[in-house]
């Protein structure tokens, strides 16, 4: 019995780092052996893993905020540290939010705004909605001192993450899964499933002491409000929404927390 035991346990280890690198691969550009898989099937269940993909990213995009504000002033090193996440990412969130911002502000019906949010150009609100959100994220992290945008950019993408994964897990997907790139998260979610990557999006927001209340608070009523409009718009959630809706909740968690860093 114990035999059985050990050979499952590896078995299941194996599975469960195989679904994390394939999260890894299909929502950054770091590529991974052959043996990982890249098919529509090897996709299923790798929501789970959403939020760790979040701390992946965040810890480089961190790293190279470490690195470069050695040498370098101003909001330089946010600056270049925001480009490597977007980098390494391949501005796949970034993109949703253009896609989402175009096609809800400018298509007047719901299926004028699901057509243009399929469109790969870019509208004026789409440029828009880019650039000020890239503006906040920059502007918020410079000002916080190094030591402490660390820890809050890896919690951000993180806990963005997470809140994304609720948009998954409580709303209605109304895209059509074999045209998004955001197949492998439009299948259901399970309750397990959710808890464990909300759990996990959660976590590094111990590290940024008190001020992580402000964060938490401050993105999930971005959150709720994004949900409402999804809804009332779209009757649901697509791809570009969730996009949208990380890229907004992480930019929000580091405006709170700056606010709450400036009042304390």
């Amino acid at each position: 019995m114990n035999s059985e035991a050990h050979s499952v346990r590896p078995s299941w280890l194996l599975t469960e780092l195989r679904l994390l690198l394939v999260a890894i691969q299909y929502f950054t550009r770091v590529p991974m052996p052959s043996w990982v898989g890249h098919s529509a099937e090897d996709l299923n269940g790798t929501a789970r893993y959403f939020t760790a993909v979040g701390i992946f990213v965040g810890a480089v995009g961190a790293l190279v905020l470490w690195a470069t504000s050695l040498i370098l002033p101003g909001p330089l090193p946010v600056i270049l540290s925001t480009a490597a996440t977007i980098f390494l990412t391949g501005a796949f969130h970034e993109d949703g939010l253009a896609d989402t911002f175009d096609g809800l502000g400018g298509g007047a019906t719901r299926e004028r705004a699901l057509e243009i949010m399929k469109d790969s150009r870019i509208g004026t609100f789409g440029v828009a909605a880019l650039v000020l959100t890239v503006l906040i994220k920059v502007a918020a992290l410079s000002a916080l001192p190094v030591t402490l945008a660390i820890v809050v950019l890896i919690s951000g993408h993180a806990f963005s993450r997470a809140c994304a994964v609720t948009l998954l897990f409580a709303g209605s997907y109304v895209g059509n899964p074999e045209l998004s790139r955001a197949r492998a998260v439009a299948q259901p979610m399970g309750r397990g499933e959710f808890v464990f990557a909300a759990l996990i999006g959660i976590a590094p927001l111990y590290w940024c002491g008190m001020h992580a209340v402000a964060g938490f608070f401050g993105a999930l009523l971005v959150l709720y409000a994004l949900a409402r409009w999804f809804m009332r718009r779209l009757g649901g959630f697509t791809g570009d929404t969730l996009g949208a809706a990380q890229q907004l909740t992480e930019i929000s968690f580091y405006v709170a927390m700056l606010a709450s860093w400036n009042s304390f």
